[in-house]
């Protein structure tokens, strides 16, 4: 059998902000090549500090307290900084949540395309220029000329998510971390950015992690997926499987809970007390503690 991608074992992690709570508990999750796996979850379940823990970027208050993360049989969290520094932007990379604060104003697209090509890749500045321009046509960009002489604020949220992807994928990268990257956008946006991202992961054949809230989008753009609640992973496996034959009921209230788009005039249920009630019983919380998501 071979070696997964990304292995991440009994990662556990408290919040030094909250008295010393969990936030993470003994997660396990393995990555195969090309594959796209949803990190899912409510508010505060723990799925982006997962990714936060995958690229190295936890904040001061959440220390990690056991387990490893590892990349291609590397221990990421053992790993020296500079060795660490230069796999982070070339061999795993980043879609972040937000367009509209992800890219520097100050300089136009191209720059902030290039000098990460030059960086990563050692391209002249000509060689990254000319791979800039493919990668405005590879996330369908018209006039790419125009758009790499621009700045952030002259472009539209959507283009500029189509930027952060491209920057994204731009080095060729093996692990791509997509944080919730549609929920910024509106509705229609959000179809054509999905869309785009499982084109370039096909086509350059990268896994990803997507971090979302929404088992919808999961079931569009995922070969697979991990369940979270309050840093606990409750199902985990093949989308197709979890979708169709649910093993958990709050994974079914969560379902029930979401829009269906086959039946638009169906109401939204919201979650039983009595599934939190389950949930609090089988990670061990008291019924009045409030470190687990709320509904």
């Amino acid at each position: 059998m071979s070696q997964p991608l990304l292995s991440i074992e009994a990662l556990s992690a408290i919040s030094t902000r909250d008295g010393g709570q969990p936030v993470l508990r003994d997660v396990d999750l393995t990555l195969k090549r090309g594959e796209v796996r949803g990190l899912v979850g409510e508010s505060g379940a723990g799925k982006s500090t997962v990714a936060k823990a995958v690229l190295g970027i936890l904040p001061s208050t959440v220390k990690l307290t056991g387990g490893w993360v590892r990349f291609e049989g590397q221990d990421l969290m053992q790993m020296k900084r500079a060795a660490f520094s230069a796999l982070l932007g070339r061999d795993i990379t980043l879609i972040p949540q937000d367009p509209q604060t992800a890219l520097n104003p100050a300089r136009s697209i191209e720059a902030q395309l290039t000098d990460g090509l030059r960086l990563k890749l050692g391209l002249s500045r000509t060689a990254a220029r000319a791979r800039a321009l493919e990668l405005m046509d590879e996330v369908q960009i018209r006039d790419p000329a125009r758009v790499l002489a621009a700045y952030p604020h002259q472009l539209s949220g959507g283009m500029r998510q189509r930027i952060l992807i491209a920057a994204a994928f731009a080095p060729e990268p093996k692990l791509v971390v997509a944080d919730e990257p549609t929920t910024a956008l509106d509705v229609t946006v959000q179809k054509e950015i999905l869309r785009l991202i499982r084109r370039m992961q096909e086509a350059h054949g990268t896994a990803v992690i997507f971090v979302t809230h929404d088992l919808g989008v999961v079931a569009k753009i995922c070969d697979s997926v991990t369940l979270l609640y309050a840093g606990k992973v409750i199902e985990d496996g093949p989308t197709a499987r979890l979708l169709n034959a649910l093993r958990h009921a709050y994974t079914r209230a969560l379902l029930s809970a979401g829009p269906r788009y086959d039946r638009p005039d169906a109401g939204l249920e919201p979650v039983p007390e009595a599934v939190f009630a389950q949930l609090r019983a089988e990670i061990g919380l008291s019924q009045s503690n409030s470190e687990g998501p709320r509904s």
